[in-house]
């Protein structure tokens, strides 16, 4: 059961986070026959709410989420509300050049710069190398490139903690195999249907890197409606993965647990995750995902999900 003063470590940074975070991949993204002045009127209210609900401390945006107004609407929030409470977490991402795909080092830097512009601070908590694997492990660990980069920004004081954001599990434990990380995000990888994820955290735990899990709902298709159930982590659902999704939504109604709920509480349950990032952009988001983390789901039915659970080969990463 959620307990609302729960609070977990983040690994070695030694940062205190609420098991929920909320992620801010959708800020600034306009809806179908929405006016940009309604999107952010839209968000400005959400960030409000988040920003002083003691149901989370931690913040989770990019350099490019929402063609960077997810970062601009963060720092319009934070001035408002006269800056980042004391105890609140504020992570973002170095991102690659948005026309170039550059992941060169001084991209790096520039992309600090925006970010630390927009989200109107002079440093951040954490921050993370975004999704590496468009360039590949060696391209970003060679000597003055991007990793060079992001640990001479926490020498220097500007980050206090850096981490690793991705995809594929191989390349994310490579990372963590270095040694030079503090924390890490890891996305629609450790979800019911996909336990892919296991590994990674095994090894993290091992390295004293904190586990932020991102996507507990797979991208929508653990929501609980039938119509978002053909694209999983962004690609198209497999027949083995989308009955599994079927027969536990079937499960779950049965028990009168919604899917939802059980997806987000599944992340929420792994002592190793310190937080879970769910993308939230609207109130009634919000509420809902409030409502998700008072639901009461007996042990029984944690059982009969495992047992649902499709087989490895249909992992992301696997095909």
């Amino acid at each position: 059961m959620w307990d609302a003063d729960a609070m977990n470590t983040l690994g070695r940074t030694g940062l205190r986070v609420s098991p929920l975070c909320v992620g801010t991949s959708s800020w600034g993204v306009l809806r179908d026959g929405e006016t940009s002045e309604q999107a952010d009127a839209r968000i400005d209210a959400l960030a409000d709410i988040v920003l002083s609900s003691p149901a989370t401390n931690i913040i989770d945006t990019s350099n490019t989420y929402g063609g960077g107004r997810s970062e601009l609407l963060i720092g319009a929030a934070l001035t408002r509300r006269g800056g980042l409470a004391d105890a609140a977490v504020l992570q973002t991402k170095l991102d690659r050049d948005p026309q170039t795909g550059s992941f060169a080092a001084d991209r790096m830097w520039r992309s600090l710069e925006e970010s630390l512009e927009r989200l109107d601070v002079d440093h951040l908590q954490v921050m993370y190398l975004h999704d590496p694997e468009t360039v590949g492990f060696d391209a970003v660990m060679a000597d003055g490139g991007a990793v060079d980069a992001l640990v001479e920004m926490k020498r220097q004081g500007v980050v206090d903690h850096i981490g690793i954001s991705g995809g594929p599990i191989p390349m994310l434990i490579q990372f963590v195999e270095t040694g030079l990380f503090d924390a890490l995000v890891t996305h629609n990888r450790w979800t019911l249907v996909d336990r892919s994820a296991g590994a990674l955290f095994d090894v993290a735990v091992a390295h004293g890197v904190g586990v932020c899990n991102a996507a507990p709902w797979g991208a929508g298709a653990l929501l609980g409606d039938a119509a978002l159930r053909d694209r999983y982590g962004y690609r198209p659902t497999p027949p083995a993965v989308r009955a599994a999704i079927d027969a536990m939504a079937d499960l779950c109604a049965a028990a009168e647990v919604p899917l939802r709920a059980a997806a987000l509480q599944f992340s929420l349950r792994d002592p190793r995750v310190a937080t879970t990032i769910v993308g939230v952009s609207s109130l009634d988001r919000w509420e809902q995902t409030l409502d998700d983390l008072t639901v009461s789901i007996p042990d029984a039915l944690w059982a009969d999900l495992d047992a649902l659970q499709p087989p490895a080969s249909e992992a992301l990463d696997a095909r």
